[in-house]
């Protein structure tokens, strides 16, 4: 009997096991939605550093809120904000739309280039042409202002879609890396926000473009 126990409990655990591996999710949705509370603090995390930004700002110009200016961090999160400044240049972001807001998280989030097109059902599965950047997890807390990078439920599956959290969200930190913050047009963030949105969902109900994203020297934002 005790030997007939033993057997169904590593049929079980193995079993358990099993629907695990079947469960994890490896689409390329880029959005925190999908991991928010499952996500796990993976690899190494940089602890103590002091953000130290880049001599560039990226200007995210809309269409109707106005612009919204973050600085970034590359002695955070180098690889990551290598990407956005190679898609910035390439103009990748320009014309896409915020297709995510969740006012009880905080958050307003962009970035893929899908939602160029109207097919609102595909919004916030798009990546960009270059692989998925690996976790940059750092202990710089999620804040109001701070600009982190979306990803899937892997944590190395970050890749060109980016959020700004417009409160503290202590169920992002250590989680989804930060590599920038705001340091002009918050209050046109907020109001984005505010938006509402399609019934039973976080996508807008009216496109939110972003006409465009540029980088410009920080000197003219001190």
């Amino acid at each position: 009997m005790k030997k007939l126990t033993t057997i169904k409990s590593i049929l079980l655990a193995l079993l358990i096991l099993s629907l695990s591996a079947c469960n994890s999710s490896n689409s390329n949705t880029a959005t925190p939605k999908n991991s928010d509370a499952k996500g796990t603090t993976g690899g190494n995390v940089k602890t103590g550093a002091k953000p130290a930004p880049d001599a560039q700002v990226a200007v995210i110009e809309t269409a109707d809120y106005g612009k919204i200016v973050v600085e970034l961090y590359p002695n955070i999160a180098p690889q990551m904000v290598e990407r956005f400044k190679k898609l910035i240049n390439e103009k990748f972001y320009d014309g896409t739309a915020v297709h995510r807001i969740d006012p009880n998280l905080g958050i307003i989030q962009s970035g893929d280039a899908l939602t160029k097109k109207n097919n609102s059902a595909t919004w916030g599965t798009g990546t960009s042409p270059y692989p998925n950047v690996p976790a940059e997890f750092s202990d710089i807390p999620y804040d109001r202002g701070t600009l982190g990078a979306a990803r899937t439920q892997d944590i190395n599956g970050a890749n060109c879609q980016w959020f700004i959290t417009l409160k503290k969200q202590p169920a992002f930190d250590k989680k989804y890396t930060v590599f920038g913050k705001v340091i002009d047009g918050i209050k046109n963030a907020e109001v984005i926000m505010t938006a509402p949105t399609e019934q039973g969902s976080e996508r807008p109900a009216d496109k939110i473009v972003i006409k465009s994203v540029t980088l410009q020297p920080r000197s003219n934002f001190q």
